[in-house]
């Protein structure tokens, strides 16, 4: 784990913390302690004396102004903005007073810069389109590019798998790893994720932190398994453990093309994971999204029990954690409950009083489960010789308030003999 914080600005402790927070959600850990890029400082600078010393870096002591006045004829010109190499060949003798200078990477300006990546195939730039990039700002700081390219060697990286809005990067890196010596490492740039409508990703199609899925219901698994999903694949396999993606990823499977982020199919998958996860569990994740939330008796034990209870119910219907929370709004209401407009029109006359007479058959605590209690209500319809949705829908609205449930046994069940009873007592 390396944090790259040369942008001081930028890295405060409290982004670092969240992509800290957002990885250990996700379930990608590291082995070591991280490495803050900005401490090995002084180890970049040497490596910047070392490319002076041979030849391929020099100071440049252009003016601010005389710079503006570059970026000036490039746009008049139409073309990018590129350093003109003033100072490439010139004496330091000759630098002007009260001028602080930066350190310019020598660049080649003629040939070719080949670089094979393991995604794109091999891609070649022309040496007079990459200009003389700084190394080292005129405060002594060394710059992101100078910093990855000695980083990625000291820590012995052997593979460089990122956007390919890197991939110009790569050429400019490639540059300083030949100037030094080094053998660069193996690179795959990976095409970058597209919005639903085949525009960049920005905020609005989900370019979030991992903590705002976290905060939207996903689970961590659910994730894992649809991003690595996004530009890659195994066959036609769509739903796969981490372990299986760690046996069976490869470089050789991501297209060249843009993936597109669907949220349609985040959600289907975290469905899935949700059907498939410990109920326990599912409790206690829950419970953690209704405390961001007004109103909920997170505290009461009395609540957590009815929510454990409820969740094998609960969590077929739910896409999201929040959805999870949001149909379980039944447990929480208070007594009597305020029934919605189709929940009243389920309650009519005629229902209440078959509802009064359930109350009744309905069994003691011993047999309150939902087997028990399917096989009271089954037993009381043919007593009454009557369907069963004369008597869900009106027992629901009485349950919860409402049209729309987790099963009519699972939620007798979650609520608890007493309260259910005294629920639809206050109905009848």
């Amino acid at each position: 784990m390396r944090v790259e914080d040369t942008d001081r600005e930028r890295s405060t402790d409290e982004a670092i913390d969240a992509i800290f927070a957002g990885l250990s959600w996700l379930g990608l850990e590291w082995d070591d302690k991280p490495v803050y890029q900005f401490a090995q400082q002084a180890r970049h600078v040497e490596v910047v004396q070392q490319l002076l010393k041979s030849g391929n870096a020099y100071h440049c002591y252009c003016s601010p102004e005389e710079l503006t006045a570059m970026r000036e004829k490039a746009r008049a010109e139409g073309r990018p903005m590129r350093y003109d190499g003033t100072w490439r060949d010139r004496d330091a003798a000759d630098a002007p007073d009260g001028v602080a200078h930066v350190v310019r990477f020598k660049a080649p300006k003629e040939g070719k810069t080949h670089v094979t990546d393991q995604v794109m195939g091999d891609v070649t730039f022309d040496n007079d389109q990459l200009d003389d990039l700084i190394l080292l700002r005129s405060d002594g700081t060394p710059t992101y590019m100078l910093s990855v390219v000695v980083d990625d060697h000291d820590m012995g990286i052997t593979h460089i798998i990122r956007g390919d809005d890197h991939l110009t990067n790569a050429a400019r890196q490639t540059q300083i790893y030949e100037a030094l010596g080094w053998t660069p490492p193996i690179f795959a740039h990976v095409p970058l994720i597209h919005g639903p409508d085949g525009a960049k990703l920005s905020k609005r199609h989900g370019a979030l932190g991992a903590e705002a899925y976290r905060d939207m219901g996903y689970l961590p698994e659910a994730m894992r398994n649809y991003l690595v999903r996004l530009g890659w694949s195994h066959g036609d396999d769509e739903i796969f453990s981490t372990d299986q993606a760690i046996e069976w990823f490869n470089l050789d499977s991501i297209g060249k093309s843009p993936a597109r982020f669907d949220f349609a199919k985040l959600e289907s998958l975290n469905a899935h994971y949700i059907r498939l996860a410990d109920d326990d569990r599912l409790t206690e994740l829950t419970l953690a999204v209704m405390q961001t939330l007004e109103g909920w008796p997170t505290d009461d034990r009395t609540f957590q029990k009815r929510l454990r209870t409820a969740m094998p119910g609960l969590k077929e219907r739910a896409k999201t954690l929040v959805e999870l929370a949001e149909g379980a709004d039944y447990l929480r209401r208070s007594r009597p409950l305020e029934l919605t407009g189709k929940a009243k029109k389920a309650l009519k006359d005629d229902a209440r009083v078959v509802l009064g007479r359930l109350a009744d058959a309905l069994p003691q605590d011993a047999g309150w489960t939902t087997d028990g209690l399917e096989q009271a209500i089954t037993e009381f319809l043919t007593a009454e010789d009557i369907k069963l949705g004369k008597v869900a829908q009106p027992l629901r609205a009485a349950l919860t308030g409402g049209s729309v449930s987790p099963g009519i046994y699972d939620v007798l069940a979650s609520l608890g003999r007493e309260e259910a009873i005294e629920r639809i007592r206050d109905q009848v």
